[in-house]
């Protein structure tokens, strides 16, 4: 009999491999290097680390909007479609429609000669058609879905007259206008205070949790508060100098961080009960420009392991739950016993399974009971 081939569903975003060169004034540098991963429809991922580690790089090149001059090789996929290939015109009609992103600041996001009501009737002319008067309509029920106050009297606002959070209320508006399977926040409460942030932060996971009973609407969360990862998003990125040193589901990373760097940062946060005058823990030293960075580790020149030859290459990835990957020549003994039993779990069983893909089932008898037709007896 033919073998029968088990397709996967494709995910709602696949990166593999991807790569940024950007144009400096010292030259080419590269701003992410060999960024992976995946996220499923109605997922949630966040990716975090230091000002400068690629985060928002990452973002801009999801969307397309990289600076002119840049230099992308890889894969990025959208519900199967390689954006990567597509020309600016193809990304326009995707952006706003597939795509939504909220921008760290909102006021910079909004244009200032255009009114509220306006700009987020927009997307809905363009991508939707809709007559001016459905496309106003539809964006008062946005702003009331966003919990704007006053939303029918905000229409006709301009962006100078909201306050912060009501700006970055609208520019969440706008981004969910036309439903798109994904949604891409880039640091979106950096300029609030800390009240309105849990405000804007609960109201975004609300909109993806509702999302989810119907298409499944997929969130990229890019941050450097491990709290705000702890409560919104299912799998954490740790990224470090345009590379991702970490990655696994939220609870097992938080539980068993691996990667020199991740302990580091949790290591940094502030914690309730410390001692007046406690001072907490630094990593020494700083990210390094874009031009300086290493062609092995990032990390390696403020690691306390680093030897030679962390500095040689890229560590490779290497799995130590599963899930739960890292880039490390030196891991914690615990961490590479872990991986060693993984990977030669992974061998036997890809040695037992056969051909990776296919099924095959050899002379499979089959029979049916005779059953008496309708109204015999």
């Amino acid at each position: 009999m033919p073998k029968l081939r088990y397709r996967p569903p494709v995910p709602l975003l696949e990166v593999r491999d991807l790569r940024v060169t950007l144009q400096t004034a010292r030259g080419p540098a590269d701003a992410l290097r060999e960024v992976s991963f995946t996220l499923e429809r109605g997922g949630t991922l966040g990716l975090i680390g230091e000002s400068g580690c690629g985060k928002s790089i990452t973002a801009l090149a999801l969307m397309g909007l990289l600076p002119e001059g840049a230099q992308v090789s890889g894969s990025i996929q959208l519900e199967g479609t390689e954006l990567t290939t597509l020309s600016e015109a193809e990304l326009c009609r995707l952006r706003g429609r597939r795509m939504g992103m909220v921008f760290q600041e909102p006021m910079t996001a909004l244009n200032p000669l255009h009114r509220i009501g306006h700009q987020i009737a927009e997307p809905l002319r363009l991508h939707k058609g809709l007559s001016a008067a459905a496309a106003r309509a539809e964006a008062l029920r946005l702003l009331e879905r966003v919990q704007l106050p006053q939303a029918k009297a905000r229409l006709d606002a301009w962006p100078h007259q909201l306050s912060g959070g009501q700006r970055q209320r609208v520019v969440i508006a706008i981004a969910l206008a036309c439903g798109p399977a994904l949604l891409v926040a880039d640091e979106p409460t950096t300029a609030l205070d800390v009240t309105i942030q849990r405000e804007v932060l609960n109201l975004i996971t609300e909109l993806v949790r509702d999302d989810r009973k119907g298409a499944g609407m997929g969130l990229v969360l890019i941050s450097h508060n491990l709290g705000v990862m702890a409560d919104t998003v299912e799998r954490v990125h740790v990224m470090y100098g345009g590379t991702v040193v970490e990655s696994g589901p939220t609870a097992e990373l938080f539980h068993r961080r691996a990667h020199p760097y991740t302990q580091g940062l949790f290591a940094a946060r502030p914690r309730l009960g410390l001692a007046r005058g406690t001072r907490l823990a630094t990593i020494p030293g700083r990210v390094p420009e874009l031009a300086d960075l290493p062609a092995g580790c990032p990390f390696a020149e403020r690691c306390p392991r680093v030897q030679d030859d962390c500095r040689a290459a890229l560590p490779p990835e290497v799995t130590i739950a599963p899930g739960h990957a890292v880039r490390c020549l030196h891991l914690d003994e615990g961490f590479r016993d872990a991986a060693h039993a993984l990977a030669a779990t992974a061998t036997a069983t890809a040695t037992a399974a056969g051909p990776a893909g296919a099924l095959s089932v050899p002379s499979l008898p089959v029979s049916s009971p005779v059953v008496p037709a309708v109204g015999t007896r």
